[in-house]
């Protein structure tokens, strides 16, 4: 097989140079332009590459159809689904990555925002980059994050379509690529377009009609998310998501006049806060643990409002943890007299492992595919959501496969050209092992 690096890094290059960046605070879906900019340019590079079946929803999902082989219009239709957005932890506006071609495994300081005394890649504390000795990776420059997450996935997914369509002795059945907005908030899940999806699964392709038109078109049987980080790391199961939002109404006089008067609405905030064990935040917890984590705060004496994010691999467990904060709200009313908690929460989404082992063939085909290209790879729990929960819940068993990236969501994040590369490999040779 050609080396399919060169037009990964290209498209790669392209993509996180694209502001993303989703906004928890919108209700709509996109939360930004950026979504639908990316969303049009990967329409138009489908439609490039000769397939005539590509189209972006109302709600900014790119759903595409690359048709089977002939011969392969009865085999199952499976998915490949990746991210349009990137997080609003840090800075997605004027990316610029850095491309080093043979990594030296020296520390690399990052120029930051202040100057040279930037954020620092160090190897001595980074296993899977003192692992990347002599090969390619891609970093920021330390003013922004990357991006790979999941802009890596988009670009192997694409890459993979790209060979497919150059390479027609590559046997397949129907394979639909999904690019999906807002993953980073959990705001574009309930807008999955899973009739569009099917349709696209199950309908006539444009190519091969008239060989093939007797045979029934399958629905879409399982999908696969490009979202994962490092080399071989499989993961079909992820964490239960609650978002809560507290509410503190205040009792407000003149501070001249406070003493035994003033509810101090954005005090009592910050004590609900200070309420969340210190030892189930992220921070202090791995594996299989779950957390409580506060992600915003804000307020004035009258009125402030709390985030918190609760997650668990246990769905009893992050319920449990909901049900405790109007325990902790109704502790806050004790300490500050006339002031009042209002709790509101909302199930996000849901651990997609109990359905994924109800269909055992998913998971077997993406093992026999490593196998077959020579991965060593692992299992492992996702401490985070994925988009492939909500088309698990829907009835599509979703796994995650890796896309190279490390260090999501921050100022050093970077990427591995190799494992990029590797992750469409595995994409090719999936296809093929679902065909046979």
């Amino acid at each position: 097989m050609e080396d399919l690096s060169q037009s990964l890094v290209t498209r790669f290059l392209r993509y996180v140079r694209i502001c993303t960046t989703s906004d928890r605070r919108i209700e709509e879906t996109p939360s930004s332009a950026g979504q639908w900019e990316l969303a049009r340019l990967l329409a138009e590079e489908l439609k490039a590459l000769g397939f005539a079946e590509v189209e972006v929803t109302s709600h900014c999902y790119v759903l595409a159809k690359i048709p089977p082989s002939p011969g392969c219009e009865a085999k199952p239709a499976i998915g490949f689904l990746a991210h349009l957005d990137t997080a609003q932890d840090v800075s997605g506006k004027d990316v610029q990555p850095v491309v080093v071609e043979h990594y030296d495994g020296k520390k690399i300081v990052l120029a930051g925002a202040n100057g040279p005394a930037g954020p620092v890649l160090d190897p001595a504390v980074d296993s899977g980059l003192a692992a990347q000795v002599g090969k390619a990776i891609i970093h920021t420059n330390g003013t922004t994050l990357l991006g790979a997450d999941d802009k890596a996935g988009i670009a192997e997914i694409v890459t993979m379509a790209e060979y497919l369509c150059a390479c027609p002795e590559w046997k397949h059945g129907p394979v639909i690529i999904i690019f999906s907005p807002d993953e980073e908030t959990g705001k574009g899940l309930p807008c999955f377009p899973l009739e569009r999806i099917n349709a696209l699964a199950g309908g006539n392709s444009a190519y091969g009609k008239s060989a093939a038109a007797s045979i029934p078109k399958p629905a879409l049987t399982a999908c696969y998310t490009l979202d994962g980080g490092p080399l071989g790391e499989l993961e079909t199961e992820c964490f239960n998501a609650i978002e809560a939002k507290v509410y503190f109404s205040g009792r407000v006089i003149h501070l001249g006049q406070a003493r035994g008067e003033l509810a101090n609405a954005c005090l009592m905030a910050a004590a609900f806060a200070v309420m969340l064990p210190r030892s189930e935040s992220p921070e202090a917890t791995d594996a299989y643990y779950g957390y409580y984590c506060p992600t915003e705060i804000s307020g004035t004496l009258e009125k402030a409002g709390l985030e918190v994010y609760i997650r668990d691999f246990n769905l009893n467990r992050a319920r449990e943890r909901a049900a405790a904060l109007e325990t902790f709200a109704r502790a806050i009313e004790a300490q500050f007299p006339g002031g009042k908690v209002r709790v509101e929460t909302k199930e996000q989404y849901y651990n997609m492992k109990e359905k994924i082992d109800s269909r055992p063939e998913v998971l077997a085909k993406l093992e026999e595919a490593a196998r077959r290209t020579g991965l060593s790879f692992t299992l492992k729990p996702i401490r985070g959501g994925t988009d492939g929960s909500r088309l698990t819940e829907l009835g599509i068993p979703t796994p995650n496969i890796f896309a190279g990236g490390r260090n999501f969501h921050s100022l050093t994040e970077w990427a591995a050209v190799s494992d990029m590369e590797a992750a469409c490999r595995l994409m090719l040779e999936l296809v093929r092992v679902w065909a046979e």
